[in-house]
């Protein structure tokens, strides 16, 4: 599964991701696997449901439809569910019935996997972040928000699973030093950003136009895209713990971002982070505890919560 030979450069790296097969997490193949025993009554929503836990699965099936679609379709795919409504349900499980582990593909190597882990964990909790807020803001299409949330670091998760010694040195330069950009060791270890690699890879894969946006965060003053990377912010700044001095930042720009109370906006911050804990057994990870008041975490965070300047 790993490459035996690294690419050289960034256009090296996107044909040789665009030709490997990605693995899937073995609980979703699980998960599937006892939904198709009630085929006949599972319909995309239930499917989609356990997609939203896998970023890698569901960029499988969205490039899927995508680059197989007809000449009849005129509309992108940027959703899970209208990709299994284009599909259907039994040609979806016949076609992605057999896909890799990536538990087996990073066999003897506990550190990636853990890593890749991490990552994906933290990838499910901006897309329920995501979610939530557009609901918030009666965005009539939150699941592509919530996609886009999910996918946002999938090249990250591809050199985990595919490069995972690369990763490796990625992360002990950012431990070295905390002022380190990842942007900044991403470039030292690999020549080019991530960012950059992985709009080579959408722009190669053909996913839809609107989840390109939705994940550029260049574009971040657009209201939806704004609404992805602050999930994203939220997720890998509370990843490893709540007294992170960043959140407070965060927490200050979503309240403007949803027009909340402050109040408000860490109650259903702390409300969302519970229901992501749930999943961590999906990611073999260990859940981080979430405070009862998210306030108390952090200086200066107590006093800006008791504040209403929506």
């Amino acid at each position: 599964m790993m490459f035996a030979e690294l690419p050289r450069n960034e256009p090296a790296w996107v044909r040789a991701l665009d030709s490997v097969e990605i693995p899937v997490l073995r609980r979703t193949v699980m998960e599937l696997a006892r939904l198709r025993e009630h085929e006949e009554q599972v319909i995309a929503r239930d499917i989609a449901r356990v997609l939203l836990h896998d970023p890698m699965f569901t960029l499988q099936v969205l490039r899927y439809l995508q680059t197989h679609r007809s000449a009849a379709q005129t509309s992108d795919i940027t959703t899970v569910e209208h990709a299994l409504m284009m599909l259907g349900i039994t040609p979806f499980f016949e076609h992605f019935g057999e896909l890799p582990a990536v538990e087996s593909a990073l066999a003897g190597q506990p550190l990636a996997l853990d890593g890749l882990m991490h990552v994906v964990c933290r990838a499910h909790h901006a897309a329920l972040y995501a979610h939530d807020w557009a609901n918030v803001r009666y965005d009539r299409r939150a699941d592509e928000v919530a996609i886009a949330a999910l996918l946002h670091d999938i090249a990250e998760m591809l050199l985990w699973c595919f490069a995972p010694q690369m990763s490796l040195r990625i992360a002990a330069l950012l431990r070295a030093d905390a002022s380190l950009r990842s942007g900044a060791a991403q470039q030292a270890v690999l020549g080019f950003k991530l960012a950059d690699l992985q709009g080579a890879l959408i722009a190669e894969w053909k996913l839809a136009a609107l989840l390109q946006s939705l994940m550029d965060d260049m574009h971040a003053t657009h209201p939806r895209v704004m609404n992805v990377a602050l999930a994203v912010d939220l997720a890998r700044h509370s990843a490893y713990g709540w007294d992170n001095p960043a959140l407070a930042d965060d927490y200050a720009a979503i309240q403007k971002f949803l027009k909340l109370p402050p109040p408000d906006v860490l109650a259903r911050l702390r409300r969302t982070a519970v229901q992501a804990e749930a999943a961590c057994d999906w990611y073999q990870v260990e859940a981080v505890p979430i405070p009862l008041d998210l306030a108390q975490c952090l200086p200066g965070v107590q006093d800006w919560a008791k504040t209403d300047d929506s």
